[in-house]
């Protein structure tokens, strides 16, 4: 269940202006400007809107709360923050990389949890994906649950067919770090001279799932990607990322600050739209109601 939704009169109007609120969540998909463990990756909100200083907006602000002061020791936890009905129940979880050091894990988390606070605001839900960290909230439980949803795939320029020396090399890599032998690995690492692969699950998931995640996203990079010289594919539960030397993910795309404006700037274009269609819808309605008169 989600928490409250206001909802407007059904004249033509405002069945138009439903349909425009109903567009206000989105999800972003963006490739991150450096290399630097808090690039921004994607972020998506909750079609659902929260009540303002209802029980489940502090339920959220707690989980959030509970992510930044908990990843100061541990890189991995996941939250139930119980309400006073089940849709007030807020479930979470953050997750760093395998290979970031604690502090920079403790940083990375403080900033998701910043961006997906102003990002998301006013949703029920927000999951937000860094170079170096996840966070995740919302009122429907997904923790411990599979989920092989593209979230974001993207790749890089094509290798030369003739070189077939690299390509042997990437499936080596690729194979390496998809080999499962039942023990539980939920980050893993690999490489062959200038090639390098990391893969990794989220940690709610058990070990049958995290490798069933992660032979389904180097399958879909292999697929999608081909020959590329580096390709990423991120999906809900785990993420692949494969590179050969200086051709990396990294540097392609729009820098942190200009896409978190580009946030800001489709929200406020979008509301400023459904303020004018919402204030129309109700213009419609009173002519309605006087002519009826």
């Amino acid at each position: 269940m989600s928490p409250t939704i206001s909802t407007l009169s059904s004249t033509p109007l405002s069945k138009l202006s439903l349909l425009l609120l109903h567009l206000l969540p989105f999800s972003l998909l963006v490739s991150p400007s450096t290399s630097s463990f808090d690039s921004f990756i994607y972020v998506g909100c909750s079609q659902y809107k929260l009540s303002p200083g209802s029980p489940y907006e502090t339920s959220v602000d707690s989980v959030l709360t509970s992510f930044v002061s908990s990843s100061a020791s541990s890189s991995y936890n996941n939250f139930t923050v119980p309400g006073p009905t089940p849709s007030d129940t807020v479930y979470g979880l953050y997750q760093c990389g395998g290979d970031l050091a604690v502090a920079d894990c403790s940083t990375c988390v403080s900033r998701a949890v910043s961006r997906v606070g102003t990002i998301c605001a006013g949703s029920s839900g927000g999951t937000l994906q860094l170079e170096g960290c996840l966070v995740r909230y919302d009122n429907a439980t997904f923790l411990g649950v599979q989920d092989k949803t593209v979230l974001l795939r993207r790749c890089g320029p094509l290798v030369g067919a003739t070189n077939s020396d690299e390509l042997t090399r990437g499936d080596a890599v690729l194979g390496y770090i998809g080999a499962g032998d039942g023990s539980y690995k939920p980050y893993r690492t690999g490489s062959s001279g200038s090639v390098r692969a990391v893969a990794q699950c989220v940690q709610d998931l058990g070990a049958g799932d995290c490798q069933d995640c992660l032979a389904e996203a180097i399958g879909r990079l292999k697929s999608d990607c081909g020959t590329a010289k580096w390709g990423d594919v991120y999906l809900a539960k785990c993420y692949v990322q494969y590179s050969d030397g200086d051709h990396t993910s990294s540097g392609h795309g729009a820098a942190d600050e200009e896409v978190e404006k580009t946030v800001v700037i489709l929200i406020g274009v979008i509301a400023g739209v459904a303020v004018v269609i919402i204030f129309l819808s109700l213009t419609a309605t009173m002519c309605e109601r006087a002519r009826g008169k």
